[in-house]
């Protein structure tokens, strides 16, 4: 599953940067969420993976800092990209003679930007304070079923639900396997 996530995340930013069709504020803001799904799973899933072989269930202390406070970095920039695209899309919806107007790229970078900034700041505080002071006690395979759900699922379904139903993202993945497949006959020829 983390390997489907990370797979299906990175053929997206790739379909995306390859095709200049896309180069849209709808599909960078989607390229940046296929990014930061990357990172969310590849900042518990190795970890855990490495557990599960080795069967040792430790983490340093300061393993565990750095591990919470970039699970709550890119957990909040998951919500803060996905209520930036909400704003695109009603800005197309509801505004669509005015969207070039007020969706112009520095805006769009801006507002990643801003994203990024807003959870840093915001993830010093909460992170660190909840994770400090966990005393709470919950059945381990239940917590285990929940953490799975959250951290692979998701990010693995992210590309699905909002890129391989999409037929401009369709269409560029077919355009840019083409173009895998012949730079690669152009390599072994």
């Amino acid at each position: 599953m983390y390997l489907i996530a990370v797979f299906g995340n990175m053929l997206i930013i790739l379909a995306i940067s390859s095709d200049s069709h896309l180069h849209t504020p709808m599909y960078f803001f989607l390229a940046n969420l296929s990014f930061v799904d990357i990172c969310f799973t590849s900042t518990t899933i190795p970890k855990m993976l490495w557990n599960i072989q080795t069967q040792s269930k430790t983490i340093t202390y300061e393993g565990c800092l750095s591990q919470m406070y970039f699970f709550t970095l890119f957990v909040g920039l998951d919500i803060f990209l996905l209520t930036v695209m909400a704003y695109d899309r009603f800005v197309a919806i509801c505004h669509p003679l005015h969207y070039t107007v007020l969706m112009k790229p520095w805006l769009c970078e801006l507002l990643v930007l801003v994203s990024w900034i807003l959870i840093v700041s915001l993830s010093y505080c909460t992170g660190l304070g909840v994770y400090l002071n966990s005393a709470a006690t919950q059945s381990s395979h239940s917590s285990a079923v929940a953490s799975v759900m959250y951290t692979v699922v998701t990010p693995m379904l992210n590309p699905f639900i909002y890129s391989l139903r999409n037929k401009d993202i369709k269409g560029a993945l077919m355009r840019f396997s083409g173009m895998a497949v012949l730079k690669g006959s152009v390599v072994l020829g």
